[in-house]
């Protein structure tokens, strides 16, 4: 039942991307304005140039909180993660096979040489 709940919630959430897609891409666009517009005021000198990028901060601030769609998508794209860690799909844990030790493998005796000088 755990694995139907998470699968259930995984195409809601996969659904729910594929819907914001583009707010989604709206937010991208405004938040890289936003970053921009902060990026370039802590490097500017004069009085001038702070005033316009924080203007244009200020704008892309304003368009990333307007895009209140894009922010469900952020959250569909968090479940959809949660979804995919949590659970186990199909990976069957087997236990590691037996190696059989070949006394003529260069390798093995290189490594059983290396663990001997290094004790």
């Amino acid at each position: 039942m755990k694995k139907f709940g998470l699968a259930l919630l995984g195409i809601i959430a996969g659904i729910t991307i594929l819907g914001m897609l583009g707010p989604l891409g709206g937010l991208l666009f405004s938040a890289a304005i936003a970053y921009a517009g902060i990026h370039f005021y802590i490097k500017s000198d004069t009085t001038f140039s702070k005033v316009v990028w924080a203007l244009v901060a200020i704008a892309g601030a304003l368009s990333t909180i307007a895009n209140f769609p894009g922010l469900l998508g952020l959250v569909a794209i968090a479940l959809l993660v949660y979804v995919y860690k949590k659970g186990d799909w199909g990976s069957k844990k087997s236990a590691p096979k037996a190696t059989k030790t070949n006394a003529n493998d260069p390798f093995q005796n290189f490594e059983k040489e290396w663990n001997n000088l290094t004790k």
